[in-house]
């Protein structure tokens, strides 16, 4: 699935829009270049879960948790991921494999690790488009 947004408060609420439907389970990967918005969609995903508290990406400490939504929400940031030996050390099974969300941002760092059933989510850029088009890239894999 394709869908086209053409400003910041648009890829909010597609991640709302996700957020709201995210199950017990669900793991989400995030792809996407720096400045694409990744951290926008995650804010909508939380915000879908019904977090409040105010979301940022968790690069220095590889995972951010969030227990007060409907649903625990384990925001993941690999950007500066060495090895994925770093994410045994942190038990990163419990998080993919437990009753929360998971959103791996950079998860194609750690792509040998990634369970096989998870929502890969793209986002790109298109200046031609103008400065705040996204495509976003939604796909399945079971």
């Amino acid at each position: 699935m394709i869908i086209e947004t053409n400003n910041a408060k648009e890829t909010f609420e597609l991640g709302v829009q996700i957020g709201r439907e995210a199950k017990a389970g669900d793991v989400y990967t995030l792809v996407g270049d720096l400045g694409v918005g990744k951290t926008v969609f995650t804010q909508g995903l939380a915000k879908g879960l019904e977090i409040e508290e105010p979301i940022s990406s968790p690069t220095f400490t590889i995972v951010q948790v969030y227990e007060e939504g409907r649903l625990p929400f384990y925001h993941f940031d690999v950007y500066r991921i060495g090895d994925v030996e770093e994410m045994d050390e942190i038990g990163y099974e419990d998080y993919i494999y437990g009753q929360g969300v998971c959103l791996i941002e950079w998860s194609n760092l750690i792509e040998e690790i990634l369970p096989e059933k998870r929502r890969e989510i793209t986002i790109e850029k298109d200046l031609e488009k103008g400065f705040d088009y996204r495509k976003i890239t939604i796909a399945e894999r079971e």
